[in-house]
């Protein structure tokens, strides 16, 4: 799953995200794209033990690949 956060004013992108990570299963894999670099999620998918990849894209943007911790 893709979710293309740019243009979002906090803390949209990181609601949607957060939502989106709910509704997915252990394991699973959710891409966003945000305007910029996420510190609030990062403190958030360390706390709920998601691993998280970050690519800072040529256009400034972020690609944030995420995996659903499986407890």
């Amino acid at each position: 799953m893709i979710l293309d956060n740019r243009g979002l004013e906090p803390p949209q992108p990181m609601m949607r995200t957060l939502t989106a990570l709910e509704e997915m299963t252990d394991k699973e894999a959710l891409v966003i794209i945000n305007d910029r670099r996420p510190m609030f999620l990062f403190a958030e998918l360390d706390e709920l033990g998601h691993h998280y990849e970050t690519e800072e894209q040529e256009d400034g943007s972020f690609r944030i690949t995420i995996t659903k911790s499986g407890d």
